[in-house]
This record gives structure tokens, C-alpha cells and sequence, in this order.
């Protein structure tokens, strides 16, 4: 089988769309399959594209300058179709266009499958209208939404028109971004996403088109070997780890927050980068909290820190469908703290503290309670020690492998 990934969010970039697809383009070539990763990216030379070529990753035509440093941004879809078309012609004969995310490069992807009848299968990954809406200034958020969605409109018909309400779409700039995610889906063959309650919720929005749940999974590669189960003894330090963006959406300020009012000793570890990094810093130093900011930080690097850990933390709140950092955690070991109810749906049950809701003082709680029952931590360790090689990408590419071949015979 032959497959092509188009993708916004892959060079240069790091997070959990890069993750899937860097574990499920090995599982299939190790199966034998032959693919291609199509990727908006940042200047290189022509050295570093020839070594990407090598391992079947291509930079599609990207702004040299706009954003720069920030993420990358592709050229027009148009511009980067017929760059496609004249650099890559065996395009013609691939199997299947996967794409991920709703950028440039994702949008020319789903509009050549339909010129080179090549069946498309779109991967939901995100909540579009909270990362837009945390993000964007609020005097900004309405404006960068709606030019968006004007832009996205010029390449795919919004037949769909999301209106305001008081369920996820609860201003005119969410309207907008659900808007350009429903026609997005609408436009594929069949529609992906990670997890059940984000299905859930595209179909409430009207996607029309059929969606299958495919959760992601980690790669073999960096799957860690016989790790031990936690522990935490009473008085003991207390080690957490963070390792998503440092931003508003995932909510570094209000765990800090939390944090600081814990009754315990406690170390916490942030790798990562993102919009709040500076301001999270300068936090933590003003109130001499045991926090140490990495930077960003190679993922293998992260993967061999994440088991010195007691406890992983992901507090987004209505905004992760599946949560990388939580398999990440599970493929070694290691309990997870959460805010989001949806997010239990990712990891086995007993293997997470949740707060009672998502406030700070709420985590407060949660953390104190932790530190007070410290065998906690040992019984949770154990259920992510039992189920962790159900995450493993292996075990699960064979379902991947069989959407892929219904889509065809369709």
C-alpha cells in the first residue's frame, strides 16, 4: 500500500500530531507499506531537505519569513498542488491521502485526492476553537477567526454554518473555527479522530461524513524497557513532570498556581516551550518555587525523564481529544494528573487523580490529598505498568491498516 500524509504540523515543529504520525509511518513501513510525509516546514538547505528525502519526508513550498521561529506556515494550497503534481507525479498512483490538521498543506492534500480520484481519510486531532481563542489576543479573536475561515472557504466549500450557542460554540470567533472544522471533515472520504468524546462532538457540530475512533499509540522505538513501578514515601519529594506545550490552552499559570499552595515538598519539571513560557517563569522565580524550566527538549530526551517521575501532569480543560502526553506516561509507568473528565477515556481506570473540577484550588486539593496518601502512587504506577502495552502502535496499526483498505475498496 502506498500512503501520502499531509501535514501542517510535522517539520520543525513538536507535540503529539508529530508523535502520531512519526509512530504510525514506522509501524506501517515496518509492515511493509511505502510512505510519504508531505509537510509545511521552515528555510533549509538543500543538504538538509536531500537527508529528509531519504527518509521519505518533503517539505512542500512555506513562507520563508511569516512566523518564523513560531510555527510554520505553508504557501497557497493551489501553489503547493502544483508543486506536488510537477515534483512528485507518482502521486497519481498512491493508495490513499492521509491527512492531518486543516492548514495549507492538509488543504491541498484532500483537494488532489478529489482531482486524482486517491480516496482521503482527514484526522481530527484538535479543538481548533480553543487553541484559536487562547491564543489570539482577546481584540484579535473574532478578526483572526473569521479571515480563517474566509481563507479556508476559498478552497473548500463551507456548506455547514456553525451558530452561536451555549454548548462548545459560545462566541462568534468558536462559531467561525467550528465552522472551518465541520466543512474541513465534510470534505474527506471518512473521518478520524482519536477518541470518542471528540467524535462526539464533531457529529453534534454536523460532520455528516462517517468517523471511526482510531486512538494513537507510541512507537516501538522509543517504548521504554522493563520499567519499574513509583513509589512515595510519606515525607518524600514529590516529582511531577510537564511535558506539553507551555501555554494558555494547556494551563501551566493556573497548575503553578495550584502548586504553589501545596502543603508538601514537591520538584516539578516543564519541558516544552509556548506563548506562556516567560510568564510562567518569572512566576515560579518571584515565589521560589521548586520548578525548573527545560526549554524545548528533543522527545527522546523527554521519554528517558518521564519514568524518574512520580507523576505526569496534563491539566488542559475542554480543549485535548486524546492527550499524547497521557500514553507517554503510561508507556512507563508513570500516574497521571488530570482536570478533564474526557481525558479519562485515554488511560486505564485507577491509573489518574482527577480534581474535583478545574480551578486551582481544586488541584490544590487533589495535590494535597496525593501527598497525604503517598501508597497512591504505587497502585496507580501498577495499573499503568499492566495496560501499557495496549498503547504501543504495533497493537494497534492492523486497525489502521484495515480503515485504510475498506476506504479503497469503497
Amino acid at each position: 500500500m502506498k500512503v501520502a500524509i499531509f501535514t501542517d504540523c510535522y517539520l520543525d515543529l513538536m507535540g503529539g500530531i508529530k508523535s502520531s504520525i512519526d509512530a504510525q509511518k514506522e509501524a506501517l513501513e515496518k509492515n511493509g507499506h511505502e510512505v510519504f510525509v508531505f509537510s509545511t516546514g521552515f528555510p533549509r538547505s538543500s543538504d538538509e531537505l536531500k537527508k529528509l528525502s531519504l527518509r521519505s519526508i518533503f517539505q512542500v513550498p512555506s513562507c520563508k519569513l511569516f512566523f518564523l521561529g513560531l510555527t510554520p506556515v505553508s504557501r497557497r494550497p493551489k501553489i503547493i498542488e502544483k508543486w506536488l503534481l510537477r515534483v512528485f507525479p507518482e502521486l497519481r498512483d498512491f493508495d490513499v491521502f492521509y491527512i492531518h490538521y486543516e492548514g495549507g498543506c492538509s488543504i491541498a492534500g484532500l483537494r488532489l485526492g478529489k482531482q486524482l480520484n486517491i480516496p482521503t481519510v482527514q484526522v481530527m486531532h484538535g479543538r481548533e476553537d480553543v487553541g484559536e481563542t487562547s491564543i489570539i489576543p482577546f481584540g484579535f479573536r473574532s478578526i483572526v477567526a473569521c479571515l480563517l475561515n474566509w481563507f479556508h472557504s476559498w478552497y473548500i466549500p463551507h456548506e455547514t454554518t456553525i451558530k452561536r450557542d451555549n454548548y462548545l460554540a459560545d462566541s462568534y470567533a468558536k462559531t467561525k473555527m467550528w465552522t472551518l472544522m465541520v466543512n474541513h471533515a465534510n470534505y474527506a472520504d471518512l473521518v478520524l479522530t482519536p477518541s470518542e468524546h471528540f467524535r462526539a462532538k464533531l457529529v453534534h457540530y454536523g460532520v455528516k461524513k462517517e468517523i471511526k475512533v482510531f486512538p494513537n499509540g507510541i512507537s516501538a522505538s522509543i517504548f521504554p524497557k522493563n520499567p519499574t513501578v513509583k513509589t512515595l514515601s510519606p515525607g518524600q519529594t514529590l516529582n511531577l513532570i510537564w511535558h506539553s506545550r507551555v501555554s494558555a490552552e494547556k494551563r501551566i499559570m493556573p497548575f503553578l498556581e495550584a502548586l504553589d499552595n501545596v502543603d508538601g515538598r514537591y520538584r516539578l519539571d516543564v519541558y516544552g516551550g509556548g506563548g506562556d513560557y516567560i510568564r510562567a517563569k518569572r512566576f515560579a522565580n518571584t515565589r521560589q518555587m521548586n520548578v525548573i524550566f527545560h526549554g524545548n527538549t528533543s522527545f527522546s530526551t523527554i521519554m528517558k525523564k518521564i519514568p524518574k517521575a512520580h507523576l505526569d501532569v496534563l491539566v488542559s480543560y475542554n480543549f485535548d481529544t486524546f492527550g499524547m502526553a497521557l500514553i507517554e506516561a503510561e508507556a512507563c509507568g508513570v500516574p497521571v494528573f488530570i482536570c478533564d473528565p474526557d481525558m479519562k477515556e485515554i488511560v486505564p481506570p485507577g491509573g489518574y487523580i482527577i480534581s474535583a473540577s478545574s480551578s486551582s484550588d481544586a488541584m490544590t486539593t487533589a495535590l494535597n490529598n496525593l501527598i497525604k496518601n503517598p501508597e497512591k502512587i504505587q497502585e496507580m504506577s501498577e495499573v499503568m505498568l499492566e495496560h501499557r502495552e495496549e498503547v504501543l502502535i504495533s497493537n494497534r496499526i492492523k486497525t489502521l491498516e484495515k480503515i485504510f483498505n475498506d476506504i479503497i475498496k469503497k
